[in-house]
């Protein structure tokens, strides 16, 4: 017999967002402390698992996306490979273009890069490149493009 849900879809979804969103604030705080840093991997990754169980397939896209972010910003190349591959893989499988395959492609540049891995940071951001070319909106394309230009 199934489990009754603990929380309604409605609520995770809620969650997923205010978590997404506090993530952001923390990475764009240039004065985290250490536990601020545990605290925003920790957030990240509850974001992502709230909205694999309320959202869509794009939404657990940029869950991965934003934690291999996180981890980018922490200078752990590991997971931010990790999860940018998981990132990838969601957007092909699901046939997810525009703005979130150019930066399923950014994420994998960014964390070849971290890693030292100077060719492939080099491919993915050219096919990030080549992604961003096809966003239906303009905004989001220079979003991207200006995303890509910090790597």
């Amino acid at each position: 017999m199934a489990q009754p849900a603990l929380i309604e879809k409605d609520e995770h979804k809620k969650i997923a967002i205010s978590l997404f969103n506090k993530v952001w604030d923390l990475m764009e705080n240039p004065d985290r402390t250490d536990e601020e840093d545990h605290e925003m991997i920790h957030m990240a990754h509850a974001s992502c698992y709230h909205w694999g169980v309320a959202g869509q397939p794009v939404n657990l896209s940029r869950g991965e996306w934003q934690i291999s972010r996180v981890y980018t910003v922490l200078n752990r190349a590991e997971p931010a490979l990790f999860h940018a591959k998981r990132n990838l893989e969601i957007c092909l499988s699901n046939k997810i273009g525009d703005f979130d395959l150019a930066f399923s492609y950014e994420a994998l540049a960014r964390a070849y890069k971290l890693a030292g891995d100077e060719e492939n940071a080099h491919q993915y951001k050219k096919l990030a490149c080549e992604a961003a070319e096809e966003i239906a909106k303009e905004g989001d394309k220079i979003v991207v493009l200006n995303d890509l230009a910090s790597i």
